[in-house]
């Protein structure tokens, strides 16, 4: 059997949560001895449909120019030189099913291609972008969450306020019917999906909603690759509490709000950023205007690394203000035993049982995440009630399993 992953970027152009789940899982599927390949967008090198193979998976890099964010927004519609790779690599893979990872500046023509020639497709809803364009429900005016549309009149305003032109409200009008046909043509693909997995049961409710069949949605929670418990040391008890933050440094992530909250604590606190520091460089020299000097900027550092980071510290902070479709630091952070003070919002309620294994708190909210750490610090032994490793968590071989069921069930049930 043969399965492609459509995804709009891949490792190691882009290495981001939905870029190496992919990769991961492709070569996972393949050493069940299933034939996996990957098809993405590239941004390095000419026009050119490249073939590489990677172990056992064949990937397929349709190089094409770069994409400015509008140019991204309008690729939705149509790109004929990514339309004419994409047939070119089912001719050579031959396809049984495939597995859409993202879609984000791609043409919707890819999908409408399968239905036409008859391979089933799935799709895995990492975010909100099939009916977000923003793809993570905060607002371009006032970096707030967001419900979703409202007869796309916000979403308009997203669209004016990411251009930082007010003269763009010229072309509102234009603007709303192109947001509405966006949305009219992905729902149409999603609903002609055999399936659609969400990563957590707080996203297959909110595309419900927001009107996805939910006959399609299915709920299939991501899993942890276990973490090497031999390797893994406890820092011996001092008299200073370490928070640590894990993941990307952007906006959304709130890790803003976290040192801003840090600054107004007092007492032997100390913080460690880990995160890449390139993405974002505007926002990162932010963070390090905000730091003080109990803050330690890591950077990237390896997987067991991290394992051990999150092992050693006292508590993992988790500051977001979108709405989390899953957030696998989260769930390692618990998987090893460590408290999560985590944003009330998304999916984090979910893994986070307040007072139990760690804290909710108000996305956002400075004074309260500030009150919440300053009680940490003045009542340390709360974290030390908390702290104990979880075991409501599947492993990535179990979450295989149940995507591998998920492709023999739609091959068993295609016309």
């Amino acid at each position: 059997m043969r399965v492609l992953h459509l995804v709009h970027q891949y490792p190691p152009e882009f290495i981001g949560g939905v870029e190496l789940y992919t990769q991961t899982l492709a070569q996972a599927i393949s050493q069940r001895g299933w034939q996996a390949a990957v098809f993405h967008r590239s941004y390095s090198g000419k026009k050119a449909l490249k073939i590489e193979q990677q172990d056992a998976v064949t990937v397929f890099r349709a190089s094409v120019d770069a994409l400015s964010p509008s140019l991204r927004f309008l690729s939705t519609w149509r790109q004929p030189d990514i339309f004419n790779f994409w047939k070119t690599a089912l001719n050579q893979f031959r396809p049984d099913v495939v597995h859409v990872q993202h879609l984000m500046g791609l043409p919707v023509t890819l999908l409408k291609h399968l239905t036409r020639i008859g391979i089933p497709y799935l799709v895995t809803l990492h975010d909100y972008w099939w009916i977000c364009a923003n793809a993570n429900l905060l607002t371009n005016y006032s970096r707030v969450s967001c419900d979703g549309p409202r007869a796309y009149f916000n979403c308009t305003h997203c669209a004016v306020a990411r251009t930082g032109k007010r003269s763009a409200w010229v072309g509102a009008p234009l603007l709303w019917g192109l947001l509405a046909d966006r949305s009219r043509r992905l729902k149409k693909l999603l609903r002609q999906a055999a399936v659609l997995l969400t990563p957590s049961d707080f996203v297959r409710r909110w595309h419900s909603e927001h009107g996805i069949p939910d006959r399609q949605l299915r709920t299939v929670k991501l899993g942890i690759p276990p973490p090497d418990a031999t390797l893994l040391r406890r820092r011996p008890k001092q008299d200073e509490l370490v928070l640590l933050y894990v993941g990307g440094l952007a906006p959304n992530k709130g890790v803003h709000i976290l040192l801003e909250a840090f600054r107004h604590v007092k007492g032997n606190l100390r913080l460690a950023v880990v995160g890449d520091l390139s993405p974002h460089p505007h926002y990162t020299q932010l963070l390090r205007r905000m730091a003080d000097t109990r803050v330690t900027f890591l950077g990237r550092l390896s997987r067991q690394e991290v394992w051990q980071a999150m092992a050693e510290a006292d508590a993992i902070a988790v500051p977001s203000l979108w709405h989390e479709t899953f957030c696998l630091v989260a769930h390692e952070a618990l998987a090893v035993g460590t408290p999560v003070l985590a944003s009330a919002i998304g999916a984090l309620p979910e893994a986070i049982q307040d007072g139990i294994n760690g804290l909710l708190l108000p996305p956002g909210d400075v004074k309260a995440w500030s009150n919440a750490l300053q009680r940490l610090v003045d009542y340390p032994q709360t974290l030390e009630a908390m702290r104990s490793p979880s075991a409501d968590f599947s492993s990535f071989e179990q979450h295989v399993d149940r995507i591998e069921s998920i492709y023999r069930e739609i091959l068993e049930n295609r016309p």
